[in-house]
């Protein structure tokens, strides 16, 4: 099942939209049988977490540990051996029902009912948007918590396979992916290690030296794998400015 993508927020108005913290986790959906990424890659959970869940229900979600724990929820969730302990850590947050019946406030309701004994799942809380400055308070307590952003749906919308102008992300800065095509030795303290990916992002192909942990350095991405990386915008010549690596996306 593909799942709904959310465009960027651009500045239109969301008075009346559902709001909610974008999570730092792991996009996961449960098909009522197992957990997969989202391009349909199965997580190997353990069997006490996945008992846990509905059978027969569609759900969709992030695995998530907690805010700036990324890379720490990667390297649970990538495993095919779990291990328990860290599995322990884990917390399924719904944001919808992709086969259930209404529109989007329905959908969470119908989550809330279905994940109510639930000791491992729980729906992502949302508040419903009085105007575009009420945005902006709720996105910069949220941020200056340690939050990624915020997520806005269109009251009252439908599950669409795609990515849709009814799912809206607000982040402090942008992200994209990008596929590995090489990589620079570094110099200095870097010496023998990785000291930038080049990455190929559309037609353009720029380095990312940035964000890159001494892990990362010594073992780097294959080359045809994908990156996710931030930036705060563009250059005249369209590439991003201040590119930062931030996970590897193997593992979806």
């Amino acid at each position: 099942m593909k799942p709904m993508l959310a465009k960027s927020y651009e500045g239109q108005s969301v008075k009346g939209w559902m709001m909610s913290e974008k999570l730092d986790g792991v996009r996961a959906i449960w098909d009522g049988e197992k957990l997969a990424s989202r391009n349909g890659n199965q997580f190997f959970a353990p069997e006490w977490f996945t008992s846990q869940l509905p059978v027969g229900i569609a759900l969709d979600g992030e695995l998530f540990i907690g805010r700036g724990r990324f890379q720490a929820t990667v390297s649970v969730v990538k495993k095919k051996s779990p291990v328990d302990s860290e599995w322990n850590q884990i917390r399924y947050c719904v944001f919808d029902a992709p086969q259930a019946a209404g529109g989007f406030e329905d959908r969470l309701a119908f989550c809330d009912t279905a994940l109510a004994r639930s000791s491992v799942a729980s729906v992502v809380p949302h508040r419903e948007c009085a105007g575009n400055q009420d945005m902006e308070q709720f996105f910069e307590e949220l941020c200056a918590a340690g939050a990624e952003g915020i997520m806005l749906r269109a009251p009252g919308s439908r599950y669409e396979n795609r990515r849709s102008a009814n799912l809206l992300k607000y982040k402090p800065f942008e992200s994209d992916e990008a596929e590995m095509v090489g990589s620079e030795i570094g110099e200095g303290r870097l010496a023998g290690l990785v000291g930038a990916l080049i990455v190929k992002w559309g037609k353009i192909t720029f380095r990312v030296g940035s964000g890159l942990s001494d892990e990362v350095r010594m073992n780097p991405p294959k080359v045809g794998s994908l990156i996710s990386f931030g930036f705060c915008g563009l250059t005249d010549g369209g590439c991003p400015r201040f590119p930062t690596f931030l996970a590897e996306r193997s593992y979806e």
